[in-house]
């Protein structure tokens, strides 16, 4: 039966808990929630059934938790394309966009 090694990094059970539950991203929420429940007596397996995850996805993460630390489960962005973010445009970009969509068009005030 594969174990967390929490004290070797100088953890507890309960830290475990609480970097899931103060962690920034889904993603490394679920994987120290995990190790939080395997580490109070759980199996990998059990845990990955319950998280609709493969049982050795599960057990990855407890070896990289046991070899490099909480660092390792840490959820790092590693490419492809950037979530949807609206961005305003840079001051020089407003120069290529056409007048009238810089600015609505007023109405005249001269009379007709």
């Amino acid at each position: 039966m594969l174990q967390v090694d929490h004290q070797r990094w100088g953890q507890t059970v309960a830290d475990l808990r609480d970097l899931a539950l103060s962690a920034a991203h889904p993603r490394s929420r679920e994987r120290f929630l995990a190790l939080h429940e395997i580490a109070a007596g759980s199996c990998a397996t059990a845990v990955a059934e319950r998280t609709g995850r493969r049982a050795q996805t599960v057990m990855d993460w407890l070896h990289a938790y046991n070899d490099h630390g909480p660092e390792a489960l840490t959820y790092q962005r590693s490419g492809g394309r950037p979530p949807f973010v609206r961005r305003l445009l840079p001051r020089w970009a407003s120069r290529f966009v056409p007048q009238n969509v810089r600015r609505p068009v007023r109405p005249s005030l001269a009379p007709m």
